[in-house]
């Protein structure tokens, strides 16, 4: 295991949680690395003809980063389920053909469950990536990859997010016998290690959101997930309402907010295929008079380790995670006690 960086400012249930990413994901990796390999193999001899994902929350923005994970490593295209299609409309897409994920940290989601189940009694392959293996999701699934991250005391979700991602990392990897991707994988607890390293140059980045009105968080390609997780995270944790864009889709547009009102997060982590284009936008937005923070490399960026472009989420959110318990603290907000939320949301 990776010892994790000594502790060095006020201790709270969500700081420790996010310390101890580098573990969480050495064991996941550790046991189930063998257990996917095969069920990767099964699945690629048969052949599903796309990807179809339910989730919700944080697990729905890990369900973007399969959108690439299994695009790239697979050429799978991926689609996500829109639960309430089952639930609510009662016209649950046919899935015959596809394999069928759930990803959920408690698997009690009741409209993800249903999907599931659906689809699994429509002959579709199912699988639950999930952290409660006695959940109802856990349950449901013909297949199940656990994340072994431990209870998940604090309300907003960090561990168990990269927990998801390195699952699905790994599964995307395991169907492409990809064999140089998989010993990349063994980078990430070190990586992650290093990216906790971060926390003082995110604090010194949260001050920024004391006050913020208009937030924005910006990414390309892989890190699009990035990008909502952390904005997710802001809104959850410090009340900041900031909005998530892929730089190409943010120009098709929003740049009109671009001004001093707005404050923009750019996350350009080393090797990121987009980094000219990233670079060019931070300078339009500074030229407009917008404040712009990265997390990346870069004079005055929020520091990232160098990883391979395809598995840098699992790492480059750490800053973000870092950088929202920093704005909530700045706001005078308990990070342990995020306003009218609670753990578990059972969506219908």
């Amino acid at each position: 295991m990776v010892t994790s960086p000594p502790v060095r400012s006020a201790p709270s249930v969500l700081r420790g949680e996010i310390g101890e990413q580098p573990d969480v994901v050495a064991r996941l990796l550790e046991r189930e690395r063998d257990r996917i390999a095969k069920l990767g193999r099964a699945l690629a001899k048969g052949r599903p003809a796309f990807v179809a994902i339910a989730a919700r929350g944080s697990s729905d923005n890990a369900a973007r980063y399969a959108q690439y994970a299994f695009g790239w490593s697979c050429r799978l295209p991926v689609a996500l389920a829109a639960p309430s299609l089952t639930t609510v409309y009662g016209r649950p897409p046919r899935l015959r053909g596809a394999l069928v994920i759930g990803i959920s940290q408690s698997g009690r989601s009741p409209d993800v469950v249903e999907t599931i189940a659906r689809a699994r009694r429509d002959g579709a392959r199912t699988l639950a990536i999930v952290n409660d293996t006695e959940s109802p999701l856990a349950r449901t699934a013909a297949e199940l990859i656990p994340l072994h991250a431990g209870v998940e005391k604090s309300i907003a979700a960090t561990k168990t997010y990269t927990a998801q991602l390195t699952a699905v990392a790994l599964l995307a990897a395991s169907i492409a016998r990809n064999r140089a991707a998989l010993g990349e994988l063994d980078l990430l607890p070190r990586a992650l290690a290093k990216a906790l390293e971060s926390e003082d140059s995110a604090r010194a980045a949260a001050k920024d959101y004391s006050s913020v009105e208009r937030a924005i968080v910006i990414a390309r390609g892989f890190h699009h997930a990035t990008a909502h997780e952390i904005a997710l995270k802001l809104k959850e944790l410090a009340l900041v309402p900031a909005e998530p864009y892929s730089a190409a889709d943010f120009q098709h547009g929003p740049i009109a907010m671009a001004g001093s009102l707005l404050h923009a997060l750019v996350v350009m982590p080393p090797r990121c295929a987009a980094t000219l284009e990233l670079r060019a936008l931070v300078k339009e937005l500074r030229a407009r008079g917008s404040r712009v923070r990265m997390i990346g490399a870069g004079v005055g960026a929020v520091p990232v380790p160098e990883l391979p472009e395809w598995i840098s989420p699992i790492a480059a959110v750490v800053p973000g995670q870092w950088i929202a318990l920093h704005a909530a603290r700045a706001r005078g907000l308990d990070p342990d006690r995020p306003r009218g939320i609670s753990k578990i949301t059972e969506t219908r």
